[in-house]
């Protein structure tokens, strides 16, 4: 009785705020529970015309032509491949972005530079591949023009496989580098100035400073988004992938969320494109689920 009443007195007094929850909780359930129901797909023959309580049930037969599917073992590859490299190399460039903003001490000019830094997140990924592709133009590309300019030949990158990649990552640290690090910059602004102060006393350098406070400062920022970002391992940037994806370099550049499209909307076998989708979220799950409960192990605050 004493918690009901405690809980009706709470709900009564911060009333306001449980009113401003229900727009969340009812976009949260429509676009994020109810879809769940979508999995049913996964294990039929599904018929648009039939809809999800007539369609065949097939059991697991989808998700036994998605692992036999010929193209499987290079969306594997390019999924797994991208998107680890994409880890090892973006996760990093933040941090030290934010480090290196936080100990500038003219306030315009670090306003400027980060104002700047994020605005590339608010593009598009198809305004951003665009500008990238017409700077690598074989024919009027900036890059082709200075290398000629140095007595190269020019090189045809929107058909060469070997450079997907690279162009992919580029792109990526280039777009979300400045958005990325509001996250640790904010960490920052928790760090208590009377640490500083003290180390100065004591006669660190910024170095020092950096090393021995500042990164031990957002440390537990580091680990959380760390641990939300190894389930990504499995799925990759889909609009980034799609832009990329024209069809002389696919071989490099079809990813699991490109072949989910690409099978369920292209080719309409939408069973086949839910059990591929199925498939990676479960292996994300897991994922999250075992980095998080290492991270407890060793100490660390995890996500739950």
């Amino acid at each position: 009785m004493v918690r009901k009443r405690s809980l009706l007195q709470l709900v009564r007094n911060q009333w306001i705020m449980w009113v401003m929850l229900v727009p969340g909780v009812i976009s949260l359930i429509l676009f994020s529970y109810l879809p769940m129901f979508g999995i049913i797909v996964a294990f039929q023959k599904y018929d648009i015309a039939k809809g999800f309580f007539s369609s065949p049930f097939v059991g697991l037969d989808n998700f036994t032509r998605f692992l036999h599917d010929p193209m499987i073992q290079n969306v594997i590859r390019n999924t797994l491949g991208l998107s680890s490299i994409k880890l090892i190399v973006s996760f990093p460039i933040p941090i030290v972005f934010a480090l290196l903003l936080n100990e500038v001490r003219i306030r315009p000019y670090k306003r400027v530079v980060q104002t700047i830094s994020y605005l590339p997140h608010f593009v598009s990924w198809v305004i951003v591949i665009g500008i990238f592709k017409k700077m690598l133009s074989a024919e009027d590309g900036v890059i082709n023009l200075l290398i000629e300019t140095l007595g190269g030949e020019r090189i045809n990158f929107a058909v060469s496989s070997w450079f997907m990649w690279p162009l992919a990552i580029g792109s990526d640290i280039w777009k979300e580098t400045g958005w990325s690090a509001i996250i640790y910059l904010a960490a920052l602004t928790a760090i208590a100035p009377e640490l500083y102060e003290a180390a100065t006393v004591d006669g660190a350098g910024r170095w020092k400073q950096m090393l021995h406070i500042t990164l031990p400062g957002i440390k537990s920022t580091i680990i959380i988004l760390l641990i939300l970002a190894i389930p990504s391992i499995v799925g990759s940037n889909v609009e980034q992938m799609w832009v990329l994806g024209s069809l002389p370099v696919r071989d490099v550049t079809e990813v699991i969320d490109t072949y989910v499209l690409r099978t369920g909307l292209g080719s309409m076998q939408y069973s086949v494109a839910a059990a591929a989708g199925l498939v990676k979220t479960v292996i994300s799950v897991i994922l999250l689920v075992t980095v998080n409960t290492f991270a407890k192990r060793i100490g660390e605050q995890g996500v739950y």
